[in-house]
């Protein structure tokens, strides 16, 4: 199974890029788990995730394709 991930705003900065594609993943709880791990600062961020553009408040399962977004405090006028 593989997942695309977007990623915005200043985590981008943390990544190195703004998209990519991540393997072995059931849930969004092993997502973040393997980024993370992967870049530790994502640890001390704050951030929303989108599972297939609606934002997710609890672990959600993924199904191969699906696209995960990790989006970044923002505020509008």
């Amino acid at each position: 199974m593989e997942i695309n991930l977007l990623v915005f705003g200043q985590l981008s900065d943390i990544t190195k890029c703004s998209e990519m594609k991540i393997a072995h993943v059931n849930d969004t709880q092993q997502l973040i788990i393997k980024l993370t791990t992967q870049f530790p600062e994502l640890a001390l961020s704050k951030y929303s995730v989108a599972v297939n553009r609606k934002v997710v408040f609890e672990n959600t399962m993924l199904t191969d394709k699906d696209t995960v977004a990790l989006l970044p405090p923002f505020s509008g006028g």
